[in-house]
């Protein structure tokens, strides 16, 4: 499939897709005769994967990493899976943080609904 429906398939721009690929972050991507890419399901796959890790906050060099070791194969699964079990716990612990936030934004919303008669609704 050509970078058009790639895109659409995995939520990533023209773009980015295009940035993962020079920065080696991707399964070598194949060619057409006419020289326009064509994207493999693994590649698809890739792709959402690093959408995914970027969405919830992952850096760059953190994906990075982890292409690397993904494409230095089966050995480094070990130390693919504790960046992975890592980044899940931030997550839980950005979770937790948010979760405080939004209980502090209820109680300020509901002190001003208090104050404020005509914001009751």
């Amino acid at each position: 499939m050509q970078i058009s429906e790639a895109s659409s398939k995995c939520g990533l721009s023209s773009d980015t897709i295009r940035y993962y690929e020079k920065s080696g972050m991707l399964p070598e991507v194949g060619r057409g005769g006419d020289g326009n890419r064509r994207f493999s399901q693994e590649n698809i796959e890739w792709l959402t994967l690093l959408y995914w890790l970027r969405e919830t906050g992952m850096s760059m060099a953190q994906m990075r990493r982890f292409t690397r070791l993904a494409k230095a194969g089966p050995a480094t699964v070990s130390e693919r899976r504790r960046i992975l079990m890592d980044h899940s716990e931030q997550l839980h612990v950005r979770r937790k943080m948010l979760d405080r936030c939004e209980t502090v934004l209820a109680v300020k919303i509901a002190s001003y609904r208090e104050r404020s008669p005509e914001d009751r609704n």
